[in-house]
């Protein structure tokens, strides 16, 4: 089973006010300091593992942005990483960067360090709904940091957001054709969903706000699958295209329910403690965080046991979002149960899942209706 790294930056210049993430903004950051605690919380996790550590095939710097950090912090926690696990050869190293914070030296220095990998979040491709979103850089800036991405990285992926304000099949049909022109090897395009308190969240429910409604975002969710896979980067996964072995190995590893060790301030973890699956949630406040890794080591806020029942439901939540589907052999095999059969065909009569060989795997519609297929598989 492979086992990835995700390293959580948590800092931002901004905060977009359609983010839930747990990102926050700082006047001053002591970046070696907070690198200081992210090495000690990589420290204890690998010595949680025991001596039969696994390899690390792939780490991850997500955030917040990770792209405000150093070419030289990034490579003392790659190396911290390093001393604590095997690397493969062909370790993916993936960093999120804010076309904002993107600069020659910068890129050149993530380079050097390891980095392998650029996801950039672009979010949208015009000046208008850029401020709308709220980000920091403009359509130009945009595509300057990019070029740059692709100029110093193998590897770069493209984030846009989809389903906006006021947005119609017509204008997202010209965008996402402009993003595909970049030849980018993986796109990762979301649907703007309005998450509980943030701001969008009060403009929405004060009617300042419109997003297009379930039919229209249903079009474009269309629009989305017809033009990517005309250009070669079909959904590998529902919000996330690419050309074929261009997928990211790191997120792959959430999908088919792999081991992960998350650090850093609210970072998530899935690991396999002592024969035992567990769950790992850290600190969300950064400073909280920081005290708590100073004083022990770690910051985990839960570490708990995943029950198989538990465990079973959620490999299965996510695999499911996977155009490769789920292999029910192998996780019967694994879990000791798979959903009843009669739950399987009524899905497949209705057209919302296929079964083949073992696999079962959701139809185009499937997919859009994933939520209710999971819940009337579970249920």
């Amino acid at each position: 089973m492979s086992f990835g790294v995700y390293v959580h930056w948590p800092f931002c210049a901004a905060k977009c006010p359609y983010c839930d993430f747990n990102s926050h903004v700082r006047t001053a950051i002591d970046e070696d300091g907070w690198v200081d605690a992210i090495g000690r919380e990589l420290d204890w996790t690998a010595k949680a593992q025991g001596e039969e550590r696994p390899l690390v095939e792939t780490i991850f710097f997500g955030g917040g942005t990770p792209s405000l950090m150093t070419g030289k912090s990034t490579a003392r926690i790659l190396d911290k990483i390093s001393r604590n696990w095997r690397m493969a050869n062909d370790v993916e190293i993936t960093l999120e960067a804010n076309p904002a914070s993107a600069d020659a030296a910068r890129f050149a220095d993530y380079k050097a360090a390891g980095v392998n990998r650029l996801s950039l979040g672009v979010q949208a491709l015009n000046d208008a709904d850029l401020k709308t979103l709220g980000r920091l850089h403009n359509a130009a800036e945009a595509k300057a940091a990019l070029a740059l991405g692709q100029a110093n990285f193998e590897r770069v992926s493209l984030d846009l957001i989809y389903a906006r304000p006021n947005q119609t099949d017509a204008v997202w049909r010209a965008e996402l054709k402009e993003a595909l022109s970049f030849g980018t090897d993986h796109l990762s395009l979301y649907q703007l969903t309005i998450e509980p308190q943030t701001p969008f969240a009060l403009l929405h429910k004060n009617g300042a706000l419109v997003i297009p409604d379930e039919e229209v975002a249903a079009g474009l969710y269309e629009t989305t699958q017809e033009l990517t896979e005309g250009a070669g980067l079909p959904a590998y996964e529902i919000s996330n295209h690419a050309r074929p072995g261009s997928e990211s190995r790191h997120n792959l590893i959430y999908w088919r329910y792999g081991d992960y060790a998350g650090v850093g301030p609210g970072a998530h973890g899935r690991l396999s403690l002592k024969g035992r699956r567990m769950a790992t949630a850290t600190q969300r406040l950064p400073e909280r965080w920081r005290e708590a890794v100073a004083n022990t080591g770690r910051a985990f806020a839960e570490v708990a046991k995943i029950s198989d029942g538990d465990a079973a439901r959620e490999h299965l939540l996510m695999n499911l979002r996977l155009a490769e589907g789920l292999d029910l052999a192998a996780y019967e095999k694994r879990w000791g149960t798979r959903p009843a059969a009669e739950k399987i065909a009524a899905l497949v009569n209705e057209g919302l899942l296929t079964l083949q060989d073992s696999i079962l795997i959701a139809t185009p519609r499937g997919r859009l209706l994933l939520n209710a297929v999971i819940a009337k598989l579970l249920n």
